[in-house]
Parts: C-alpha cells; sequence; structure tokens
C-alpha cells in the first residue's frame, strides 16, 4: 500500500492536478474569508467554508476521474490486478493520496482564525471543529468519487457522474422540498429506495440470495412499519435523504455551534460503505 500511495501522491503533483485542486479550493474559500470574516466582520471562519462548500462539485471530480479510470483505459490496471499486492491495498493507497491532497488546504486553512483573531475576536474551537469536519465530509465526497472512477474505463464519464452527484447532493435541500409528505408517498419512496438498494447490492455480488434476501426483508420491514404507525411515515423520506445529503453536521457547526457527533459517525461510515463498494468493484473484475 506504501508504494502504490507514494506513486498515487507523486502523479497528482507530477501533474498539474494535484496543484488546480488545492488553488481552487484556497482561492474560492479566500474569497469568502474576506468577505465573510474581514470585510462584514464576522467572527467565524466556518461562515467561509459553509459559502465555498460548491467548491466541491468543481473540484472532487477533477481529483477523483482518473484513480481507477484512467489505469482502466490504459489497461496499466491490469498489472495492479495481476500483483501479489491485495485489493484493499490499491484502493486504500490510491485514496488516501486523494485525501492528502486534500489535507493540504485544510492544513493552511488553520492559520484562518489566527488572522481573524488578529483583527478582534475569534472562535477558535469552533473554526477548527469546523475544519475537521469540512475535511471529513470532503474525504466523503472523495470516497463516492473514487467508486463511480472504479465503474467506468472513461475519465470524462467519471468526471461527469460524480459532478452530477455531488450536484444533486449540493442541492439537496431545495430538491427535498418537492418531494411527498403523505404517509403511503413516503412509503412508497423508501420502498423505491430498498429496491435500488438491492439491485446496487446484487450488481457487486452477483448473488440473488444477498440481493433478493436484502430486499424482501426490507420490504416486509418497511410495510410492518407502516402498519404499524402509519404516521411515522409523514414527511420521513426528506429527513432520511436529508441526513444522506451531507450537509446537516456541517450545518450544526456552522449554524449552531455545535460539533455534530452523529454526523461525523454517519461521514465516517459512508467512506468504509465506499471504500467497500470499489473493492468489490475491483475484486470483481480481477477474477473476471
Amino acid at each position: 500500500m506504501k508504494a502504490i500511495y507514494k506513486r498515487e501522491l507523486k502523479s497528482y503533483f507530477d501533474s498539474m492536478t494535484g496543484y488546480v485542486f488545492i488553488a481552487a479550493i484556497i482561492i474560492f474559500t479566500g474569497i469568502y474569508f474576506m468577505v465573510y470574516n474581514l470585510n462584514m466582520g464576522y467572527p467565524y471562519f466556518s461562515y467561509a467554508l459553509y459559502g465555498a462548500g460548491f467548491i466541491f462539485i468543481l473540484s472532487i471530480p477533477i481529483l477523483t476521474m482518473r484513480c481507477f479510470a484512467e489505469e482502466r483505459k490504459n489497461k496499466t490496471d491490469q498489472l495492479l490486478l495481476t500483483s501479489p499486492v491485495s485489493v484493499l491495498s490499491v484502493v486504500l493507497g490510491k485514496y488516501f493520496a486523494m485525501t492528502t491532497v486534500f489535507l493540504v488546504p485544510n492544513l493552511i486553512f488553520m492559520a484562518f482564525p489566527i488572522i481573524i483573531k488578529s483583527q478582534g475576536k475569534a472562535n477558535f474551537l469552533i473554526d477548527y471543529a469546523g475544519i475537521f469536519t469540512f475535511f471529513v465530509m470532503g474525504c466523503v465526497y472523495i470516497a463516492i468519487g473514487m467508486v463511480i472512477s472504479a465503474l467506468t474505463e472513461s475519465p470524462v464519464i467519471a468526471l461527469l457522474s460524480t459532478f452530477g452527484v455531488l450536484l444533486v447532493m449540493y442541492l439537496g435541500d431545495a430538491l427535498l422540498a418537492y418531494l411527498p409528505t403523505s404517509a403511503v408517498g413516503n412509503l412508497a419512496g423508501i420502498l423505491v429506495l430498498i429496491a435500488l438498494l438491492s439491485c446496487i447490492v446484487y450488481r457487486n455480488t452477483k448473488n440473488w440470495v444477498i440481493g433478493g434476501g436484502l430486499g424482501i426483508v426490507g420490504f416486509g420491514i418497511t410495510i410492518a412499519g407502516y402498519v404499524l404507525k402509519k404516521t411515522w411515515f409523514e414527511n420521513r423520506l426528506a429527513e432520511l435523504l436529508k441526513k444522506v445529503l451531507l450537509t446537516e453536521g456541517f450545518e450544526n457547526i456552522v449554524f449552531n455551534h455545535l460539533l455534530d457527533i452523529g454526523s461525523l459517525i454517519l461521514y465516517i461510515s459512508l467512506i468504509f460503505v465506499f471504500v467497500f463498494l470499489t473493492m468489490q468493484t475491483i475484486q470483481k473484475r480481477r477474477w473476471n
């Protein structure tokens, strides 16, 4: 894993990808920092991070699009798949290289609260908690982009697909307003999500028992819950999806000045899930 990590990290700085990625995040966040913190006098750097959150949509796809798709396109993935290195080492080596690149601007951000303090009042605990949450949330987005890159051999398709997914997640709050609020409408929506999850599990395992079993169990529990307590389903789909959109934990830091431990656990859990899905995708191609 160490050799793959070094190779991947070096590749990001041998090309312009790493520099462009870091510069884009710092420049856009710096603009919001100047507006919110230096000009308007807000004492929270987390406001600038929240305002610059849209940069994930543009920067993460650039960082992740080549990690597996480029290797597959050039057939160099065969060297990795036939080497004695485990799939876990390959995936983690590439993932840690990308998160290391993302760590660089976050380390630079740690100086911004000190600049705010030099101008007056600062809130170091809240700001550094915000930087940490911003970093972990970005690591989740990187894991999502890595899965998408592993599913295709075209870096362009990987870029556009990751951009589309992150755009939907960014616009999530506005889109959630159009979801049904009735109990039966939410029941139908949850059943559709369970069916999609079952299809994803089957696609990665090629096992009807696991995929179908998950769907049957999920359908059974959901319908039983609807029969027992119909009112619980009212507006439930929007509440569930809001947590998956990942913005709630960061918003608690920005607006309520509270570190949401539950959201951090969710972020870390999702990282494990997407790393596992990437491994399954690579493992399936390795044996094929």
